[in-house]
């Protein structure tokens, strides 16, 4: 199994090839540097392991939610690949792959969507699988939904954000918190493979962000 997998919806922007379970990958702050750093990432990968675009089972992204730019740049790469080299791609939620990047067992996931507002979803561990808990979606920090136990582990750039009132809306709740995890090129190859495998790829024209947002500025009015 031979996936490239690829993330832009945050400040970093990480590349990773899977081969058969073996990871290697790239990672670096780009800030808004995404669009000329992403496919000279994939290439040198690619290139290293001495694998073509056409020897791909599947091309993952993430998909979101995070910067609009980001996720058009990630989305419009894996269709540009993909459908050239007539492989499929999938996207993967950005706020599971912070879940599989915690190394816990229950997970909030919540990054910072700017404007007073977070990104946020829950996930719990069963077995090899992730079970949503609540659906991702954009709130204010103050209204993310309560959660029942005592044994979560927050983790993403909201939790930096928004410490505090994360902290007191969870009150004993967090056994845990990683703020500086972001969604990582790594996390989504591991998500994507048995997906790929399972052929539940889709053709490059049918790929899209997840925005969950649905406009980036607030009117005059608004504000």
């Amino acid at each position: 199994m031979r996936i490239l997998a690829f993330d832009t919806s945050t400040e970093y922007c990480t590349a990773a090839l899977w081969l058969d379970g073996t990871l290697t990958y790239r990672e670096i702050h780009a800030g808004q540097t995404h669009s000329q750093l992403l496919l000279p990432m994939c290439q040198d990968l690619l290139a290293e392991a001495d694998v073509s675009l056409a020897q791909l089972d599947g091309i993952a992204f993430g998909a979101g939610p995070g910067s609009f730019t980001g996720l058009r740049i990630a989305c419009a790469v894996a269709q540009g690949l993909a459908f050239g080299a007539d492989v499929p791609v999938l996207g993967v939620s950005t706020l599971l792959a912070l879940a599989e990047a915690s190394g816990a067992e229950r997970v909030i996931a919540c990054l910072d969507a700017r404007m007073g507002e977070v990104y946020h979803a829950v996930y719990r561990r069963e077995e090899c699988d992730w079970v949503t808990d609540s659906e991702p979606q954009l709130c204010a920090p103050q209204q993310v939904p309560a959660m029942a136990g005592l044994d979560w582990c927050g983790c993403g750039s909201g939790f930096k954000a928004y410490a505090e009132v994360l902290q007191a809306r969870y009150a004993d709740a967090l056994v845990n918190i990683r703020p500086e995890l972001y969604p990582h090129a790594r996390e989504i190859a591991h998500l994507a493979a048995p997906h790929i495998q399972a052929g539940q790829g889709m053709a490059a024209e049918l790929a899209a962000p997840l925005y969950i947002r649905d406009k980036v500025a607030l009117k005059i009015c608004e504000r």
